[in-house]
């Protein structure tokens, strides 16, 4: 491999912890994932009841709606209570790094050695970044309390994304009941969504390292599950 792919690679690499570390691929997975099966649980749920084809479809719309906004919501709350609390961490350890910066560059030489540098490294490290404006802050909030102080995340950016791909999501069991109805719509709606998670499933074990079939299964069996369960009890409740 040539030296400019090995680096793109590890560009890559460090690229995709980032979004694993930061919650953008958990979001990702989370909110398409979800809005493929809790939608197709809802409309399955009414149609199972005895619904016809309107009220499945406004069972389905309100389920995409309230899904969405609801992800939207819980993802901006969640990010920004974490960027809050990163946030009062740096402005403690800046506090620290001002009033006692030689026990801040006594623990950052302790890191270095424990993660491996030689003595005279650590301390020539330490030296190197106590001297430079910020640097000592900024290398102690990465290596001491592990905290990237450029990437605390966007909680707008977290909502408006889940709100997006719960949508998508949401579209695949939703889509066959603007067309067809009844046992049809039925059919379409699961096979829809079965294909739909097939890629979710095979793409996140890709990504992951792991098996894409095993993957794309798992994600597949999971989705029937649900659908068979809400089915039956939608059933059940509406002969009652």
């Amino acid at each position: 491999m040539a030296a400019g792919s090995e680096q793109a690679a590890t560009a890559l690499l460090a690229r995709r912890a980032a979004e694993v570390q930061q919650g953008a691929a958990r979001a990702a997975v989370l909110g398409v994932n979800d809005g493929l099966v809790s939608t197709l649980c809802i409309i399955l749920g009414v149609a199972g009841a005895g619904s016809d084809q309107t009220a499945v479809r406004l069972a389905g719309l309100a389920g995409l709606v309230a899904g969405a906004v609801s992800m939207a919501a819980g993802e901006w709350i969640s990010v920004t209570a974490q960027v809050e609390l990163f946030k009062g961490v740096l402005a403690d350890l800046r506090d620290l790094v001002r009033d006692h910066p030689g026990v801040v560059a006594g623990r950052l030489e302790y890191e270095l050695r424990e993660a491996g540098y030689s003595d005279a490294t650590a301390r020539t490290a330490v030296a190197e970044v106590r001297h430079a404006p910020g640097r000592l802050l900024d290398v102690a909030a990465r290596r001491v309390v592990g905290i990237n102080p450029g990437e605390l995340g966007s909680p707008w950016t977290a909502a408006v994304s889940s709100f997006l791909l719960f949508s998508l999501g949401a579209l695949a069991p939703l889509l066959p009941w603007l067309f067809t109805g009844g046992e049809s719509g039925e059919v379409l709606s699961v096979a829809a969504t079965g294909l739909a998670g097939l890629v979710v499933g095979g793409v996140v074990a890709r990504s992951s390292g792991r098996s894409v079939p095993y993957g794309a299964v798992r994600q597949l069996l999971i989705i029937l599950l649900a659908a068979a369960v809400t089915y039956y009890a939608g059933a059940l409740f509406g002969a009652s």
